[in-house]
């Protein structure tokens, strides 16, 4: 009876779905709102109402950089043992100005540490204020669709559409969505994580 349970429970664990990380800035990490109004918070909800059982892990820290995720990442996928990576990062390193091909490495790495770990990665782009210059833009720009293209990852372009520029929708210092934007922010997201949220989730189609 004993041995006949403890199969019945690893059967259940292995039927259970898997989990969602994200692992991002401040955007993801609900910068100047209330956790519970960012869209990671949006998230949590719509996955449980499309596919219970799967959980959503938010590890983003405001400030961080595709080099400090790198370096976390192991950790993280140990810890966590998702099925799904959302790689939201890059903006910081646009901010501070450092070299796109360093990050265009560190994205890369990101990405070969979750499949590694056996997970889908998911990346998500950024565009930065124009006062930067043309040349350092296209570069910031190249950089996320160059990775997207040579490691054959799901890409988000610009996680911001149509957030940026828009009445009410950013904060004052006009780099973070305000409460209004996490649900446009969310239907971003959602655009690529539907498909791998349905394909990891049991039971069917999100």
């Amino acid at each position: 009876m004993r041995y006949m349970l403890g199969l019945l429970c690893g059967m259940l664990s292995l039927m259970a779905p898997a989990d969602v990380l994200i692992v991002g800035d401040s955007i993801s990490a609900a910068y100047g709102i209330d956790k519970e109004q960012g869209w990671v918070s949006l998230l949590e909800q719509r996955v449980s109402d499309e596919c219970p059982g799967m959980a959503v892990n938010n590890a983003s820290v405001s400030g961080e950089t595709t080099a400090g995720g790198l370096a976390r990442l192991p950790a993280l996928l140990q810890r966590h043992s998702p099925a799904i990576v959302v790689i939201e990062l890059g903006g910081n390193d646009g901010l501070r100005g450092m070299p796109p091909a360093q990050m265009a490495r560190n994205l890369r790495g990101m990405i070969s540490a979750v499949r590694e770990a056996g997970a889908e990665p998911l990346l998500f782009g950024m565009l930065i204020p124009p006062n930067y210059g043309a040349a350092y833009n296209d570069m910031f720009e190249r950089a996320f669709r160059d990775v997207a293209a040579s490691e054959d990852v799901a890409f988000l372009p610009f996680f911001l559409e149509g957030i940026g520029g828009e009445d009410g929708l950013m904060q004052e210092d006009g780099i973070h969505p305000t409460a209004a934007a996490q649900p446009i922010l969310l239907d971003n997201a959602w655009s690529l994580l539907a498909p791998a949220v349905s394909d990891k989730c049991e039971g069917g189609d999100v």
